[in-house]
């Protein structure tokens, strides 16, 4: 058993390398071809291994995301907002420094959240039935919170809505995946389309050890831990609007303090989904959804497992994201970017054409457009989430 369950680490951790590193692949895809291909799977592997492997697949996930949104430039909206602050670094000859903040940010936040999780445990079993009743309402204030928030509240407010409508439209239509297209097109390939309108030229990049600001680490980190579990229980909020509620918890931060909370978050935010699943029985994104369909309740002796796992695979993404990112550094300003750019832009759209079909290849469209407002018009990318909350706000109140 022991030795299927170190197995089972690996492979989830080997791909969750394949679906970090590789824009357009995420993990919801892999789970849920994992679920399609079950009577296959079911052959050679337990349920449980399976589960593993998926929970490994995302943890590891977490950490290696922010390698292509570092020097490629093509996030997932967990990662968008580090675009700005990460690219700042690259184009200083940094961005081995950005990701290695952002995987201390990772490494720690999946320590401080294994360690916090009784205390999760106990205090949303308690309070999480009174929250349930009032959640549109939550998922609204939050959501007007970080509209009022943003510098250009009128722009903010036009991207909410128009995401939130065409979430709405994508969910009711008979299509594939509905998230890759959508999300591919929000913040994937409108950014891709930024980068090659500005002919970014990078230049050689330096591989240094960093030394970090113990202050601003710590208020990353507890600031990334108070806003993911806020937001981590909740359906259609995610590592987006953690971040920003996390911002205006610890005040302004420095680049790097911003960067360190963004990876933090990340990873807190897919433990906590995991946490979720075993308290209040609520799957909170794709992965966990997959797992839920494996293992109708999880236990305590599950959670302790899967928590134990989740430290392993930490250990583990932390080693072979720092390892690749010094690849990286080395190759990235030998390589034509915009070449680099126009490569991932055509594996997008035929994986959204081969998966999603011609209508998703129109859903793309419309979400790059729409995924290039905030850009042009400077706002948070944040607000696109609307694409999710609406739908989710509506389906509690209708």
């Amino acid at each position: 058993m022991i030795l299927e369950i170190i197995a089972s680490i690996f492979i989830g951790t080997f791909l969750g390398i394949i679906t970090g590193i590789t824009p357009g692949i995420h993990i919801n895809l892999v789970a849920v071809l994992a679920l399609t291909s079950f009577p296959i799977l079911s052959n050679y592997f337990s349920v449980l291994s399976i589960v593993i492997v998926l929970i490994s697949m995302a943890v590891a996930h977490t950490f290696l995301d922010f390698i292509p949104s570092v020097y490629l430039g093509a996030p997932n909206p967990d990662t968008a907002l580090s675009i700005l602050p990460a690219h700042r670094l690259l184009l200083e000859g940094k961005g081995h420094e950005a990701v290695q903040l952002a995987t201390i940010g990772s490494l720690f936040g999946l320590v401080i959240t294994i360690l916090m999780t009784p205390l999760l445990v106990i205090s949303v079993a308690k309070f999480y039935p009174i929250i349930n009743l009032f959640i549109p309402y939550i998922l609204g204030l939050a959501s007007l919170f970080l509209i009022l928030k943003d510098s250009n509240r009128r722009w903010s407010l036009i991207c909410f809505l128009l995401s939130g409508v065409l979430g709405i439209g994508v969910f009711s239509l008979n299509l594939k995946e509905p998230l890759l297209p959508l999300f591919s097109g929000l913040f994937g390939v409108s950014t891709i389309l930024t980068s090659l309108k500005n002919n970014i030229r990078l230049p050689a990049q330096k591989i240094e050890k960093i030394s970090i600001d113990k202050k601003e680490t710590f208020k990353s980190l507890s600031g990334g831990f108070i806003a993911s579990s806020l937001v981590g229980f909740l359906p259609g909020m995610g590592s987006a609007q953690a971040a920003i509620l996390a911002s205006n918890i610890t005040g302004e931060l420095n680049t790097r303090g911003f960067i360190i909370l963004l990876g933090s978050i990340n990873t807190m935010v897919m433990i906590i989904s995991v946490i979720a699943l075993y308290v209040i029985d609520r799957a909170r994104n794709g992965v966990i959804v997959v797992v839920s369909k494996f293992i109708e309740t999880i236990t305590l002796n599950h959670l302790i497992l899967f928590t134990g796992v989740i430290f392993v695979v930490g250990g583990l993404a932390t080693f072979l994201t720092l390892y690749l990112s010094k690849i990286f550094s080395k190759i990235i300003d030998r390589i034509n970017y915009e070449i680099v750019n126009m490569i991932i832009l055509a594996f997008i759209i035929s994986l959204v054409t081969y998966i999603s079909g011609l209508l998703g290849l129109f859903v793309l469209l419309v979400s790059t457009s729409i995924g290039l407002i905030p850009i042009i018009k400077n706002t948070q990318r944040s607000h696109l989430m609307g694409s999710l909350i609406i739908p989710v706000i509506l389906y509690f109140i209708l």
